[in-house]
């Protein structure tokens, strides 16, 4: 066991804690022991293993303080302690690990601030993980988190963070993912000529945002706004680490299709925009139909007004959008019958009014889609249009004509057919050979049915 370099154990039922032996394995690079039933706290003799690259302790029932000897091992590059019940403060001496590449302590019960010295890691971390623990109300996040240039995913998601929206991330050109959900950021979201040149999921809900939505921000995002070239043969966000590949985005929640879903993995061509529960106002800008390869929209539960953009008809790929709960009005853009790939369309307690719009995607929504607006109507729901809202109360004089030749045509049918009728009932009823009639009788009723049916259509 001394020459032990690689121990994995992932997905047993493995219980007790873990046993003294295995840091006498001075030599040991590898070591998982990730989705058991392990407990207890981490001994200091952890940091004996100072050869060691990659520690996996995730989803057991760890307690305790992350111990602060940890910093001896100076060659981690990946550490995994999430869906534990770690407490205590991010030791300041995880920044001593140069060689870090992604750190996850999520769904812990970490408390006090994330620390400023995180900037150190700038020329390894491209991972960061820190969503779903207790960090103090006073918490910010630290501006040295933009010196790590190669960050890919940033999740703080589920905190208590009290900061303004750090538009000073968008200078990280790798940064792919940024999830601040369900914290307490308040203000502007800046609009500045900063980009976020490879964003691709951003998620801003359940905070305090405030005032218009950021046209210039939409418009920087050049990763959701470009074809995406990539939909023919699809990709895992993945990175390289030492012995093998991992997932950029493991675990990320984010609310799509009118469901909160946790994505064990993340396609590179998945795109999503989540704004929704805030307080944000004025109309929603008509640059965010040039997002051309967004896949998911939900701006919901805010104050937008103003009507619906038609240019988000131009959303290609589509396939959900929710704009509920907001004081909308105006009526439903017709160019949503592009959408094709559209499968969740909330646009309930609105103030929107007319016609609902009919084809493809459209005609397979239920009333939940459209509830809370009192003045829709048409399928599907129970309300029917007037005359004044989408039925035309007037005719053109050749097809009112049309529509009368039309009539005089079917009663002079009738007509025509009681003589006829009454002519062939007798010669019937006399020759007793019914047969040739009622097949000449069924082609005509045949024919005329479908004359009928196509003028109708």
């Amino acid at each position: 066991m001394s020459k032990l370099q690689v121990l994995s154990l992932n997905g047993n039922q493995i219980s007790g804690s873990i046993p003294s032996s295995l840091y006498k394995c001075k030599e040991l690079r590898y070591l998982s022991l990730w989705n058991n039933s392990m407990e207890g706290s981490i001994p200091i003799e952890i940091g004996n293993l100072t050869m060691l690259q990659s520690l996996f302790l995730g989803y057991n029932n760890f307690k305790g303080t992350i111990p602060s000897v940890i910093k001896n091992i100076i060659s981690l590059e990946m550490i995994d302690f999430s869906v534990n019940n770690f407490t205590g403060q991010i030791p300041s001496s995880l920044c001593n690990l140069s060689s870090l590449m992604a750190l996850d302590l999520s769904n812990n019960r970490l408390d006090g601030t994330i620390q400023e010295c995180v900037g150190n890691l700038s020329s390894s971390l491209f991972y960061l993980d820190l969503r779903m623990n207790n960090f103090h109300v006073e918490g910010s996040l630290p501006r040295s988190l933009g010196n790590c240039k190669d960050l890919k995913l940033l999740d703080v998601g589920n905190n208590y963070l009290n900061d303004t929206f750090p538009n000073w991330l968008g200078i990280l050109d790798q940064l792919q993912v940024l999830d601040l959900r369900s914290n307490r950021f308040y203000g502007k979201v800046d609009s500045s000529d900063v980009t976020f040149t490879r964003l691709r999921v951003i998620d801003l809900s359940r905070n305090n945002f405030s005032g218009y939505l950021p046209v210039n921000f939409f418009k920087n995002l050049h990763a959701i706004r470009e074809e995406n070239e990539k939909k023919a043969k699809p990709e895992y966000m993945e990175d390289v680490i030492p012995g093998g590949t991992i997932n950029i985005a493991p675990g990320l929640f984010f609310t799509t299709k009118g469901l909160e879903t946790e994505f064990e993995k993340l396609l590179t061509i998945w795109t999503a925009i989540d704004f929704s529960s805030n307080q944000f106002s004025g109309e929603i800008p008509k640059t965010i139909g040039e997002l051309h390869s967004l896949i998911a929209l939900n701006l919901s539960h805010n104050c937008l007004t103003g009507p619906i953009p038609s240019s988000l008809g131009d959303l290609s790929e589509l396939e959900s959008l929710d704009l509920s709960s907001n004081k909308l009005h105006g009526r439903i853009p017709t160019e949503f019958t592009n959408l094709g790939f559209l499968e969740v369309l909330n646009l309930s307690h609105n103030n929107l009014v007319g016609p609902i719009p009919h084809g493809k995607q459209l005609d397979t929504f239920s009333n939940d889609s459209y509830i809370g607006n009192l003045g829709l109507c048409g399928l599907p729901l129970s309300k029917s249009c007037d005359n004044d809202e989408g039925t035309p109360a007037k005719f053109d004089r050749d097809d009112d004509e049309d529509g009368l030749n039309w009539k005089f045509s079917i009663l002079m049918g009738y007509g025509c057919g009681l003589v006829l009728g009454l002519s062939m009932g007798y010669i019937v009823f006399t020759t007793g050979r019914p047969w040739w009639f009622i097949k000449i009788y069924v082609r005509v009723q045949q024919r005329f049915a479908e004359k009928v049916k196509n003028r109708t259509l």
